[in-house]
Parts: C-alpha cells; structure tokens; sequence
C-alpha cells in the first residue's frame, strides 16, 4: 500500500493570529448599507473604513499606529449626499483615495498626513458621469491617475483624475448590476462578473469584449472574479443548490475549467483576495467568522486547500495590506483589517520561521509607489509591468505628495447658453486670467488653513506633552 505523499509548499504552514486588543481599532461605527463591496481600504500609512453617517456619506481615514479607542468626534471625510458604497486608495499615492457613493458620483480626497483638526469636505475633484448610484471604484494598477467606476446605470467609466475629464464610457456590454471589476497585472485587461450571470473580459481601449463565459457557477447569487498573475481568472460563485464554489478558468479557452471546487453552504458572497507574490487566495465571505487560504499553482489540482483562519465573530467587511506595507522582519505574508460592528481588528498572517534573516523566497521585488504610466500613454495604447520595489530592508512609505488636478478650461468648450454665444478666441482668452487667478488664490487660502490646522495641530501635541510633564 503506498502512503500518501504529501505536497511540497512554503506556504503549508501559513497561521492566521489576531493583534493584541489594544492594537485593534475601538468605537467606529461600520456602515449597515446593504451592499458587498469590503467597506474598508488599507495601504502602508492609513486605514480607511465606511461609517454610518447621518445626512449623507462618509468614511473615516485613520494613520495606521492610531490604534485604540477613536474619538466619536474623529474627524470624517463628507462631501457625498448618500451613502459611501466603495473606497479606494491610489496605488501611486498613499496620500488620494477615491470614493463612490449612492449619490451618483465619484470624489478624489487628498488626505493629510497629520489629522485635521476638523471634517474633511472638500475633494480634489469630483467625477460627474453615472446617471445612478456607483458601487465599485478601482484604479489602474500601472498608469498614473486613471481611475474606473461602475454604476447601477450598468455603464464603466475610465477617468483621468488629473484631468478631471472621462477618458473611455463602456456601455452596450452589460446587461444587468455589474457585480465586481478587477483589472490583470498591466492594466490591459478587465474582467467583470454580471448579474446577467456573465464573466466577461474587456479591452477597455478597444472598447470590446474578448472573451466571455455564461454561468461558470450555475447559482443566481453573486459571483466575484479576480485576475491571477499567469492572466487566468479565479471566481467565486454559487452551484444551483446554493453551495459555495470556486473556479478557476483559461479566458483563451473558457469552455472547460482548469478547476471547480465546492466549498460549503452558507449564502455570504465570498470576496477573493489575491497576492500575486505568493499566488494564495484568501476568501473572506461577509458575515462568516473565517477566512479561508488557496494556493494557486501550475500541478493538478491547480487550487490546493491551505488553511483556514476561524474566529468567533461575523466580518462585516475587510481590508487587505498591499505587501510593501508588511513587517518582513516577522515573516507576515498577508495582513487583514476585519470589520466588526464597532470596531477593526488587525489579522496577521505569518509563514513560521525560525532566522531572523530577510527570506528572499517569500518577498520578491513587488509592485512600489511609482507608476509605469502616464495616463495618456496607456490610452494611446501602451502597456507596461507595475515598477518593482525590493522589501529586503522594509518599506518606508513616501511624504505626502500633492495631487494636482489641471482642468482643461470650461469655456473652451462650454460656451454660453443664449442668444450672445460668442466662438471668438479673444472673449476665452479675456475670460481666462481671471479664472485660473481665483483657483490659484483659493488653493493658496487652502495650504494656509492647512499650514495653521498643522500648527495647532502641532501646539496641542506639546502642551499635552508639557502636562503629562508636570503632571
């Protein structure tokens, strides 16, 4: 009788730990918005997480070491008039992050690196183009400020955030509530998952459809689908028995699945997290109490079961760390924020083992903070892989860097309603300097408010410190 042999992987032995208490993040309360997008966005600097607000939407950023019990009077982040649906950070920037809500647009925020000592309110610019509510945002992973949304109008829009202007509309190409959109490892590629119960590849500058597939999960409930490194795709979805399954397919031969599995029953949609460094999958289902690990690779059976991390509590949502936000020096793979009703409890994933030393085999180069791109460039047709960082002495994330929004100018191309409309490039030209003068005084009275919200800022932290002093 021949035993079996059991398979050779790095990643067998991946544990899932909660962070101590007081590292959780105590007090916030998690939006009860019916909708399954995570709720919650991280990068190396800040967490930021959907609140319930009243009077409108708004989330609330937090640096990362503000750990412990969060003021009830924190300041937010409000601009939308409805609920905050999904939010985004700026894989150039870790200062923007993007925002849409049931109010029919998308806002850009630039958040400061000290906490301001009031609501934030003014976003950098505002994306006017769904006609209803936008629940999905993603940004291009390699061209600068390219950001995509998909509404409840059934339309995709790319945009130029330095522009402000719409820069592609996909419509004609969904049937139905666009489910999830997740972008390959250049950016060349979308695909999206329908509740026309479609999975489609799309090149958005072609403007088509290049691959599609009907039902790869025969259920009616949602699916997810995520872009693997070797450009297959990873979905989650239902059987017509309403028990959880995954698969994963070839968009050059979508017919037959490399691999499907069924999981369980439970009627949680499963949100796929996928780190392209180490090829695991991590699946969270909002309302489960666990996360569940996947590792992709090349032999039958193509997905391989890991581990699961179980807790006692329901997660309402979840953050996911890109990995130059990781601490290397504890061999942490993977770093969760977990949603709670009123709170956010950091989960650590961690290879054991027993050096000190940097392991190259679990951090090659990874995706940095430059982009590859310009958005220009990248519409016009050109491709790039993401610029790698090395995480060998770990990562320090960058100073605030502005996001300048440059406008073309509206009267170039909104002329007048009425009788007295005017082409004439002497009245656009008169109009100009007067316009481009009140932005410029307006921003230069934003970085002075700024400049004394930093300074006061700054006073309170020594006076606190000259009482704790003399205390």
């Amino acid at each position: 009788m021949s035993r079996r042999v059991v398979r050779q992987s790095k990643f067998r032995h991946v544990f899932g730990q909660p962070v101590k208490a007081d590292q959780m993040y105590e007090d916030i309360r998690v939006s009860k918005v019916t909708w399954d997008s995570s709720f919650c966005a991280v990068n190396p600097k800040f967490v930021a997480i959907i609140v319930e607000s009243g009077g409108g939407g708004a989330f609330m950023v937090l640096p990362l070491a503000k750990t412990g019990r969060v003021d009830k009077n924190y300041p937010l982040v409000t601009g939308h008039t409805a609920p905050v649906l999904d939010i985004d950070w700026c894989p150039h920037n870790d200062n923007v992050i993007a925002s849409a809500s049931e109010d029919t647009t998308v806002m850009v925020w630039q958040i400061p690196d000290y906490v301001p000592m009031r609501n934030i309110t003014e976003p950098i610019v505002t994306l006017e183009g769904h006609s209803k509510r936008v629940g999905i945002i993603t940004w291009h992973p390699t061209a600068r400020n390219v950001l995509l949304s998909a509404g409840g109008d059934n339309l995709l829009i790319l945009w130029n955030v330095g522009t402000g202007e719409m820069l592609l509309t996909l419509d004609d190409m969904h049937g139905d509530v666009i489910y999830n959109v997740c972008w390959n490892r250049t950016g060349s590629l979308l695909v999206t998952t329908c509740k026309d119960k479609h999975v489609r590849v799309i090149d958005p500058r072609k403007q088509q459809v290049v691959a599609e597939r009907f039902a790869p999960h025969e259920g009616m409930r949602p699916m997810r689908a995520v872009f693997t490194r070797e450009g297959h795709i990873f979905t989650t979805g239902f059987t017509r028995m309403s028990q959880r399954e995954l698969g994963l397919w070839d968009p050059e031969n979508f017919e037959e699945p490399i691999a499907l599995q069924e999981m369980d029953t439970s009627n949680g949609v499963l949100l796929p997290f996928y780190d392209p460094d180490s090829s695991i999958v991590y699946l969270c289902g909002k309302g489960d109490s666990s996360i569940r690990y996947f590792e992709i690779t090349a032999e039958a059976p193509y997905v391989h079961y890991l581990s699961t991390y179980s807790s006692k509590e329901p997660q309402r949502g979840m953050g996911f760390m890109p990995k130059r936000g990781l601490d290397v020096s504890k061999c942490e793979i993977a770093r969760f924020f977990k949603l709670h009703e009123r709170k956010c409890e950091p989960i650590v994933m961690t290879v054991p083992r027993k050096s000190d030393l940097f392991q190259d085999d679990l951090y090659p180069d990874t995706p940095g903070p430059e982009p590859a791109l310009e958005a220009a460039e990248w519409l016009a047709g050109k491709d790039a892989e993401p610029v790698l960082v090395s995480l060998r002495d770990g990562y320090v994330p960058l100073k605030n860097r502005e996001l300048k929004v440059t406008r073309k100018n509206i009267l170039d191309n909104k002329p007048p309603m009425g009788p007295r409309r005017s082409h004439s490039t002497c009245d656009a030209n008169f109009s100009r300097p007067s316009l481009e003068d009140l932005l410029e005084e307006i921003r230069s009275l934003r970085q002075t408010v700024q400049a004394q919200e930093k300074r006061i800022s700054d006073l309170e932290n020594k006076l606190c410190k000259f009482t704790n002093g003399t205390a």
